[in-house]
């Protein structure tokens, strides 16, 4: 089972994403990507999967094309941005999803509340991302 989820940064969304997907099946090989990769996973995506249990402080914002020839059963877009730049695939598509979160890293105010949007927004990916998998890959499995 291959799964490409996608954002246009690479370093919140998509990386708490991929970081559940992964713990769900570590046999899985669950990628992610960005169409506008930043330089670095953000420091309190990684905070907040720590906080449960996932440790996604290895993973690399990656540039989308790295990946546009390959075969996936999911590409799921993360954000809007990422939506409608989106190309197409010339590899094998099974499944073309679109969850869409709002962006922690907008967030503003103190540092806790900061942590508080990048809760909220990670507990909603754990929440769809849950049901995706219950739902639909793991009977692919």
């Amino acid at each position: 089972m291959k799964i490409l989820i996608l954002c246009t940064g690479n370093s919140c969304r998509s990386q708490m994403a991929h970081g559940y997907l992964q713990s769900y099946n570590a046999d899985m090989d669950v990628r992610s990507a960005g169409t506008e990769p930043a330089p670095e996973v953000n420091p309190n995506a990684i905070k907040v999967m720590k906080e449960e249990g996932i440790d996604i402080s290895g993973h690399q914002p990656v540039q989308l094309d790295y990946y546009l020839i390959e075969p996936w059963n999911y590409v799921i877009t993360v954000c809007d941005s990422a939506k409608e730049k989106c190309p197409v695939f010339p590899g094998s598509v099974d499944h073309r999803l679109h969850i869409s979160f709002a962006d922690p890293a907008e967030a503003t105010g103190t540092e806790e509340e900061i942590l508080t949007e990048f809760r909220r927004i990670r507990d909603q990916i754990k929440q769809e991302f849950t049901r995706l998998y219950q739902d639909m890959i793991s009977k692919e499995l």
